[in-house]
């Protein structure tokens, strides 16, 4: 299925708190001499036809590191780090397009044909959110956060997140969703704390 990309709009998640990885903000740490979400970025931008990228802080470094693909940074509009859905929804407010594809800072090889494969799935189930799943030793292990969702979502998601909602798979279970394929479990890989990252340094 061919689709323009100018009817989608990236966004990389990047809004946490970096818990895991003692508070520091994961897209900025280094990872083979570059921040992840540089990493995302190169792979991520190309499917899309405009980049956001979700932070509530290191705006300037993330600014900086979005320059090269047009990104614009936009900050969560509730407080204390509410979690993905927040810095979707605001994506869903900021985008021109109709559908935002995103993508979390610490999965520096996600699928380049992560667009085109959810689009078909999300085309051919008429669904208004896809979203990315894989199989590991038998068993189906859901990666909500890269989802490709439709921009008309926005009012719903708002008052789901002002109720206090907060779990995204919660969420798309109120919507018409599909959760599609992916054969390459690397492509989904986050990195969480900074020891996966010396790891994989090591790889």
């Amino acid at each position: 299925m061919a689709f323009p990309t100018s009817n989608l709009t990236g966004l990389l998640l990047a809004g946490g708190r970096g818990s895991r990885m003692g508070g520091v903000d994961k897209g900025i740490q280094p990872f083979r001499g570059e921040p992840l979400a540089l990493h995302v970025l190169r792979r991520l931008a190309p499917q899309a036809g405009a980049m956001l990228i979700s932070a509530n802080r290191s705006i300037v470094e993330y600014e900086r590191i979005g320059a090269a693909f047009g990104a614009t940074v936009i900050a969560d509009t509730l407080d204390d780090y509410p979690g993905p859905l927040a810095g979707i929804a605001a994506a869903l407010r900021a985008a021109h397009t109709e559908f935002v594809l995103s993508a979390p800072c610490d999965a520096p090889f996600v699928d380049t044909r992560l667009a085109v494969t959810l689009m078909q799935a999300l085309h051919d189930a008429n669904t208004d959110i896809a979203y990315a799943a894989t199989t590991h030793a038998g068993a189906r292990i859901a990666h909500p956060v890269f989802a490709l969702l439709r921009t008309s979502l926005a009012d719903d998601l708002d008052a789901w997140l002002a109720a206090g909602e907060r779990k995204v798979r919660a969420w798309y279970a109120s919507h018409k969703a599909v959760e599609v394929p992916f054969p390459d479990d690397r492509a989904f890989y986050n990195i969480n704390d900074l020891h996966q990252l010396a790891e994989l340094e090591r790889d």
